[in-house]
């Protein structure tokens, strides 16, 4: 076949499975889009945030939901494809006519590493850039509609304090409680007649309050039947966002690129690695220390009996500073971030290996059939990522294998379809 005929067969063959990529694409971020739509409506539009402002708020948290919809996209897209192809009998037709299988597949190889290189750029620069603009979004809305992070009537518990909210009166909250413990670590009551959000625009997760008509009242739990108390005109308060508001203001390795992921990672590992080094000279030191009791005992006249406690204590406190574990679990956070940022991406290339024999081997044109094998799989691969994501926490299996797992199955999976489809 000459060149000509070949790249008119390819563009052919790619058309079809980039028209299933696009309609399974859709599919997929309709899905996607629809869940954060029902999460906005719970915890914003609910609240009466202005609805430009959600807008924008869905707009900033799309490059999350388009990374996501490449892989299983391409899964499903190329599922459809190819089962159309070898259900009209075109594949056959394609290699009566000299055409090898490799070539066949080499369209879709293509568009499957094009799908992987553009949900990596979705997920390594546009979701960063997103989830900034995202949180300044939110912290200004949560200045200006309060009862988005704070509710009237209810209590609300932060890392650092307990609030008892009052009214919700034009923008502020009346008749506010503060319970929390001062840097000394007093109690210490705080009830203001009247609490106002202020905005500061920075991205720490910091939300300042600015009370007003102050009574405060402090006690050490040493001293139970001490108190002392104070009253102030105004003072700010600062308080650690939670729950959905975190997710807006705080950056985490998820929401940072690639490369400043891995440098911190190199940072990270360089302190645990100090920390590594120090536990290694406490052991060396206890283990001299433990060695050097023995031999004094041994050459003194004393009798054993007195010495053996003393001897157990060192030796009980050796083998705890052997056995106790040295971890960051912020570092295996990032590494496992890091790999996901990858992995996630490479999947839309993987599933092709898997997506196209399967298709191939049917029997009847039927897109229907292709997309319910594509959902299925994509529930199992989306099963195992989140699984191998919480096991990688828990346990120490090592980041990588824990984030590539599923694409690693998938490969492995494929393996024998390929087989079978060269050999048929």
């Amino acid at each position: 076949m000459s060149k000509h005929h070949s790249l008119s067969l390819w563009l052919y063959i790619a058309k079809e499975f980039f028209f299933a990529f696009v309609v399974t694409f859709l599919f997929f971020f309709i899905i996607f889009f629809i869940n954060q739509l029902l999460l906005m409506a719970e915890d914003i539009l609910s609240k009466k945030a202005p609805l430009v402002d959600v807008i924008m708020l869905v707009f900033y948290a799309t490059p999350a939901i388009i990374a996501m919809s490449f892989p299983f996209g391409s899964l499903v897209g190329a599922l459809m494809a190819s089962s159309r192809l070898a259900g009209d009998n075109e594949f056959l037709v394609m290699h009566a006519s000299g055409v090898s299988r490799h070539s066949i597949m080499v369209p879709f190889l293509f568009l499957g590493l094009v799908f992987s290189l553009v949900s990596f750029v979705m997920n390594d620069y546009f979701l960063p850039l997103g989830t900034i603009n995202y949180g300044k979004l939110y912290r200004k809305l949560i200045s200006s509609v309060p009862a988005l992070e704070l509710k009237p009537y209810s209590v609300k518990k932060y890392k650092d304090a307990t609030l008892v909210m009052g009214e919700l009166e034009d923008g502020a909250i009346r008749d506010l409680l503060i319970l929390d413990t001062t840097k000394s670590g007093k109690s210490r009551l705080i009830n203001t007649g009247r609490a106002v959000l202020l905005d500061k625009g920075d991205a720490k997760g910091i939300l300042t309050l600015v009370l007003k008509d102050i009574f405060i009242q402090e006690s050490d739990p040493a001293k139970p039947d001490r108190y002392e108390y104070s009253t102030a005109a105004e003072m700010e308060y600062n308080l650690m966002l939670s729950g959905f508001a975190d997710f807006a203001s705080a950056i985490g390795p998820r929401e940072m690129a690639s490369r400043e992921v891995l440098k911190l990672i190199k940072s990270k590992e360089s302190v645990l690695n100090g920390r590594l080094l120090e536990r290694q000279k406490e052991i060396e030191a206890k283990k001299r220390q433990l060695a050097g009791e023995y031999l004094k005992r041994a050459s003194s006249l004393a009798p054993l009996d007195a010495s053996l406690g003393y001897l157990g204590d060192i030796e009980s406190s050796y083998k705890a500073l052997v056995l106790r574990p040295v971890r960051d679990r912020s570092l295996e956070i990032y590494r496992l971030e890091y790999y996901k940022k990858f992995s996630i991406p490479a999947g839309a290339f993987c599933f092709i290996f898997l997506a196209f024999p399967l298709g191939a081997k049917s029997k009847k044109s039927s897109r229907l059939a292709g997309f319910g094998v594509g959902l299925l799989i994509a529930l199992v691969y989306w099963a195992l990522l989140i699984g191998g994501q919480s096991f990688g926490l828990k346990s120490e299996l090592n980041p990588f294998l824990a984030m590539w797992a599923p694409n690693m199955l998938v490969l492995i999976a494929s393996l024998p379809l390929l087989v079978f489809w060269r050999s048929a």
